[in-house]
């Protein structure tokens, strides 16, 4: 089999990183911990009443330029976290051919990805963040680094009804 086609995960990307989070050689937490406590890193976010893990926007771009440009896209991603006030760990994109560009930001608050199709001027967006990230903010970024006033969004609220408030300590 030729290896040329194959990569390890993790190597060259973003931050060089391929490793997991150094913590991993410690004992495993305690999963039955209550997702309210406040030294968990992974918090549950509570908003009208309702307990959710996190926030998943789908987000169409239309009539939008740039979306053949794997290093706009990146730059959007980049934007997109500085803004929503989340942490990027890694960044992997690719170029098709003739066009369109496929790719994902890995957040340490969840994630961003991507599948483009400029011939139509459409892109596919996916925005998840957990914590305190605000990813509503991510749809004024990409209009913007689209060039487009149309963006159509759909929102998730991940985990919703699988913690009710009342069960927090």
């Amino acid at each position: 089999m030729d290896g040329a086609h194959l990569f390890q995960l993790g190597i060259g990307l973003e931050t060089g990183a391929h490793a997991e989070d150094s913590r991993s050689s410690q004992a495993a937490p305690d999963v039955t911990r209550d997702v309210f406590d406040d030294t968990r890193d992974d918090h549950f976010i509570r908003r009208d009443g309702r307990v959710f893990a996190g926030t998943h926007l789908i987000i169409e771009v239309v009539d939008g330029t740039g979306l053949d440009d794997e290093a706009r896209i990146q730059q959007a991603f980049r934007d997109c976290v500085d803004e929503c006030g989340a942490t990027l760990l890694h960044i992997h994109t690719h170029k098709f051919s003739p066009q369109g560009v496929s790719g994902v930001a890995v957040l340490a608050e969840s994630h961003i990805s991507v599948h483009t199709w400029p011939e139509i001027g459409y892109g596919a967006f996916d925005v998840f963040m957990c914590g305190d990230a605000e990813p509503w903010r991510a749809v004024g970024v990409l209009s913007a680094a689209f060039d487009t006033p149309d963006v159509r969004v759909k929102e998730l609220l991940r985990g919703d009804g699988l913690v009710a408030e009342s069960e927090a300590a």
